[in-house]
C-alpha cells in the first residue's frame, strides 16, 4: 500500500464511502439525522477501524433505515431507545480505533 493510500484510502474505498453518503442523504430527515448522529457517536467513541467493518456496519445501518423508512417506522422502532447500545452492539466483534490507540500507548510506554 502506498503512502497516498494510507492517508486517503484507496479510490475504491472513497467511491464506496461516497455511495454510502449519497444513500444517507436520500433518507427522510428523521433517518438522515439519526444516521449522522450515529456516525458521530461511532467516530468519537472509538468505532470500527478497518474499512471492511466500516463499510459493512454503515451499509447495514443504511439498509435497515431504508427499509424502516419505506415501512413508515420510527428510527427507535429499529434501534431501540438506547441508540448508543445499538451502536456498541454493532462494533462489539470488530477492531476499533480505541483498541488501536490502547495498543499504541502500551507499546510506546513499554519501550521507555
Amino acid at each position: 500500500m502506498s503512502i497516498f493510500e494510507k492517508i486517503i484510502g484507496s479510490l475504491d474505498e472513497k467511491r464506496e464511502w461516497k455511495a454510502l453518503e449519497a444513500r444517507a442523504k436520500a433518507l427522510p430527515s428523521e433517518y438522515r439525522n439519526a444516521y449522522t448522529a450515529i456516525q458521530k457517536y461511532m467516530w468519537t467513541s472509538g468505532g470500527p477501524s478497518e474499512w471492511k467493518d466500516i463499510s459493512h456496519i454503515f451499509g447495514g445501518i443504511l439498509d435497515l433505515f431504508e427499509q424502516g423508512a419505506a415501512e413508515g417506522m420510527k428510527v427507535t422502532d429499529l434501534t431501540g431507545k438506547d441508540v448508543a447500545a445499538f451502536c456498541d452492539e454493532l462494533v462489539k466483534d470488530t477492531k476499533t480505533w480505541r483498541e488501536k490507540y490502547r495498543a499504541k500507548l502500551n507499546d510506546t510506554i513499554g519501550r521507555g
